[in-house]
This record gives structure tokens, C-alpha cells and sequence, in this order.
């Protein structure tokens, strides 16, 4: 099972629906990667491990039980620390909101879940979305997991690292101006770019005092073979 972290999320989908693996044992993989390979790049900046094997059995029982949760089912994955978590805290790289904890979920995180997914955690990024890299006064920067002495790139680049490193399926990021795709290109990822305005961004946070914004672009990323920090 060494590379099953490693593999894309339609293949992990398809492992899951043909009962090959199971969402909690998907679930368990990557809590363990985290746990061995997060210390040195600083990808993951929440963990929920709990709520996730919680989440992971309930998408298991559902398959058991003969109902689909949508094309995410069980699927375990991170999303971008600008994006609103109801329950899991949301920093977005700023001073002013590392104790924030959401009441609600971001759209986006919303249909995210409606379509299956487990949300693990967050990854890391700069203050309010602003840089090319991932590095902030809360949790620090990412590390290249290619070579630790450099860049994440960013501003998704703790979710990029994530990825890349196999400690998430895909993370869930955003893009106006390069921030999925510069990422996805330091750490050998392919980077999607939506359409404009085809994902509404209720609930993402941008820099201090501009709360949230509906209208930015989004990313996803998935990679296209196995890799290894």
C-alpha cells in the first residue's frame, strides 16, 4: 500500500467504490504521513484527525449500506486555510484570526463535502492569499519537499507540498493571479484554474479587513504519478 497516497484521487475513487480500500484506512495512510513528514515541510497547518476518522467511517458505512455520497466518496482530502471550516479553525496566515474557528462552512467546502469528500485539514499559505510562497507569523513557511531548502512557490503552496508529498489526495486551493498554478509548477503538480466565477467564494478570506469575497478563482490539483519527499 506505499503508493496508494501517491495515487490520484479518480483512482483512490475507484479503489473505495470497488471496496479494494476503505476510506478509514485512506484516512489512517495519510494521518500517518502527516505525522512523519509534516514536521520538515509545514504543509498541513490544522489537522482534525478525529472528526476525519469519524467522517471516513460514516462514508464507509454509507457505501456499505448501498448509498453514494457523490463522486468524492471517502475521499480524503485538504483545503487551502482561506477557505471557511465550520468547527476547524481558519487563519488564512493572519495574526488576527489564529484563534478563528467558523461557524460555517466556505461554498465551496460545502459542495466539497455534499460531493463525498473528507476534509482532513488546512494547508498552509500566506497573510490573506498575498505572495508567491507559503510563509506566514503563525505558522512559518512550507518547504519544498524536493528540497526543503526551497520554495513552496504560492500562495497554495502548503496545499501544493501536501500533494506532492502524498499527505493529502488533492487540495482544494485558489487562483487569481497564479496561486494554484506557480505552486503546482515548483512541486511537479498539474494546477486547474476554473472558470471565472464558475465556484462562488462565500466564505473565502482575503487580507485584513476585507473579510470575505464571492467572484476569485479556485484550484485543484492532482499529480500525476508517485512522489516521494
Amino acid at each position: 500500500m506505499s503508493d496508494v497516497p501517491f495515487q490520484p484521487a479518480v483512482e483512490q475513487s475507484r479503489a473505495l467504490a470497488a471496496g479494494e480500500i476503505s476510506s478509514r484506512e485512506l484516512v489512517e495512510l495519510y494521518i500517518e504521513r502527516i505525522t512523519l513528514h509534516n514536521t520538515a515541510l509545514n504543509a498541513v497547518v490544522t489537522l482534525d484527525a478525529e472528526r476525519a476518522r469519524r467522517e471516513a467511517g460514516e462514508a464507509d458505512a454509507a457505501r456499505a449500506a448501498g448509498r453514494d455520497l457523490g463522486p468524492l466518496h471517502g475521499v480524503p482530502i485538504t483545503v487551502k486555510d482561506s477557505f471557511e471550516t465550520a468547527g476547524m479553525r481558519t487563519v488564512c496566515g493572519r495574526t488576527d484570526l489564529q484563534d478563528y474557528v467558523p461557524d460555517l462552512d466556505a461554498e465551496a467546502v460545502k459542495r466539497l463535502r455534499s460531493a463525498g469528500a473528507v476534509i482532513m485539514g488546512k494547508s498552509n499559505m500566506p497573510p490573506g492569499n498575498q505572495d508567491v510562497q507559503a510563509d506566514n507569523p503563525v505558522f512559518g513557511p512550507s518547504s519544498n519537499p524536493w528540497d526543503t531548502t526551497r520554495t513552496s512557490g504560492g500562495s497554495a503552496g502548503g496545499g501544493a507540498v501536501a500533494t506532492a508529498a502524498g499527505l493529502t489526495a488533492f487540495d482544494f486551493g485558489s487562483e487569481i493571479g497564479g496561486s494554484t498554478r506557480i505552486p503546482s509548477h515548483f512541486n511537479g503538480l498539474y494546477g486547474h484554474k476554473s472558470t471565472w466565477r464558475s465556484i462562488p467564494l462565500i466564505g473565502h478570506v482575503l487580507r485584513p479587513g476585507h473579510g470575505t469575497m464571492d467572484g476569485r478563482r479556485h484550484g485543484l490539483r492532482r499529480r500525476t504519478g508517485p512522489r516521494r519527499p
